[in-house]
């Protein structure tokens, strides 16, 4: 917990507008560009609704930005949302592309240990938006829901697929066909599949990335 680190995990509210590129917004960052950001990876948004819970779980008070989150949310959990919504918030649209990952910065964040490790066993993980329209947001504004093309996967079933049925091959397939699916997601399913193996979280989780 105490060897030095470099993140762009910190987060803090912005008053104003704030443009937003393929990439993400202008004025973040993220310091590992090989495991994190990206244009499929722009932008991590995350339910403020969970705070309530997590504060009863583990006596913290968590607030906008908390997990490292560019859009914080409310009124939508990963059961609510798909792979591939289209969102129009502001000046922007946004796609919906993967659930949010976890790694150990997370957890050195918070200096709880297991925190990635059960934000991603509960499912309580957020989601990522590609930006399919650049512009201009600003706090507060409504994600209004443009299309759903692929209903049959919430983010609560894609999290499903990835990190409880393990070795359900054809859903593992199945997803990977999503043509919404961020690449990565796709290319780690796809090499499921291909080699009947899962790949070990215990990097990302446990601070080996």
């Amino acid at each position: 917990m105490d060897r030095e680190w470099t993140s762009g995990f910190f987060k803090d509210p912005v008053v104003g507008s704030v443009e937003v590129t393929p990439t993400g917004l202008i004025g973040d960052g993220q310091a590992d560009l090989k495991n994190h950001g990206g244009p499929d990876k722009a932008i991590n948004a995350y339910p403020a609704d969970y705070f309530p819970v997590w504060r009863e779980e583990l006596g913290v008070e968590f607030s906008a930005g908390a997990f490292g989150e560019n859009f914080t949310t409310e009124g939508a959990l990963e059961k609510d949302v798909c792979i591939g919504d289209v969102f129009r918030a502001g000046g922007i649209v946004v796609q919906i592309t993967q659930p949010r990952q976890p790694c150990w910065k997370l957890a050195r964040r918070w200096r709880i240990k297991e925190l990635a490790a059960r934000v991603e066993q509960t499912g309580r993980t957020g989601w990522y938006f590609r930006v399919l329209q650049t512009g201009t947001v600003q706090a507060p504004a409504e994600l209004t829901l443009v299309e759903r093309p692929y209903p049959q996967w919430t983010v609560a079933e894609a999290n499903a697929v990835m990190h409880h049925r393990k070795t359900d091959w054809a859903a593992a397939a199945a997803l990977a066909e999503c043509a919404a699916l961020s690449a990565s997601w796709k290319a780690s399913l796809m090499n499921r599949v291909e080699t009947k193996a899962v790949a070990s979280s215990a990097g990302r989780l446990g601070g080996n990335e």
